[in-house]
């Protein structure tokens, strides 16, 4: 343990939020950021240490945002799959180190993955992976919000629906009426994102098990 290490304590429940602003005039004449590629976030991994099976978590998480943001692209919206690939293969990256150490594991993985790749978007998917606390806007908060719902769509590192995986948290981890109400809450607000995005895509993404290539034609 090491005393002078930063812990980053949990909210107590989600924070009402105001929504984040909108790009600035200088902001938007920067030229778009590079999302790093696999490769790079795979060498992020093993600098940050992660255990297999939190890479095998995340490379299902990955796998299922991105063909959530194939078929928005396909629909013509302005979204950039790799940056959802990479920020759903780093959305864990804190994890083991939080659980040694504790703290809020999106929130110091945002910024270890701000600090290593200078990407706003790629890192507000890292720091919300868990919930959402602003609008549920589609199109401005693709990124954060096709990661969500990768991970809700992944128990370990298998693809299952919504019900399973909160099925299994509320199991291991429902041991106070107020972790349940959180862990319900998330269900909801994850159901309600698999709802808009179906509709939104015009698939049934319930009804997918996310094999590779079976969603965008």
């Amino acid at each position: 343990m090491h005393p002078m290490r930063p812990v980053i304590p949990m909210a107590p429940m989600w924070p009402k939020l105001p929504p984040p602003p909108l790009a600035s005039a200088a902001t938007s004449r920067r030229p778009p950021w590079r999302a790093p590629s696999e490769a790079r976030c795979v060498a992020l991994w093993d600098r940050y240490e992660m255990p297999e099976h939190i890479r095998a978590h995340s490379a299902k998480v990955a796998l299922v945002a991105t063909q959530v943001a194939e078929a928005a692209l396909a629909k013509g919206m302005a979204v950039c799959v790799d940056t959802v690939r990479a920020s759903a293969l780093l959305h864990d990256i804190a994890k083991a180190y939080c659980i040694q150490h504790g703290g809020h594991h999106g929130q110091l993985g945002g910024a270890w993955a701000m600090t290593a790749t200078g990407h706003p978007v790629l890192a507000q998917g890292v720091i919300h992976h868990m919930y959402w606390p602003f609008e549920l806007d589609y199109p401005r908060f693709f990124t954060p919000l096709a990661v969500l719902y990768g991970d809700k769509r992944v128990a370990h590192d298998q693809i299952v629906p919504i019900e399973h995986r909160f099925g299994d948290l509320l199991d291991r981890y429902g041991k106070t009426q107020e972790i349940r109400e959180r862990i319900e809450s998330t269900n909801r607000q994850a159901k309600t994102i698999e709802d808009a995005l179906s509709k939104l895509l015009e698939k049934d993404l319930n009804a997918h098990d996310f094999d590779r290539r079976r969603l965008v034609e």
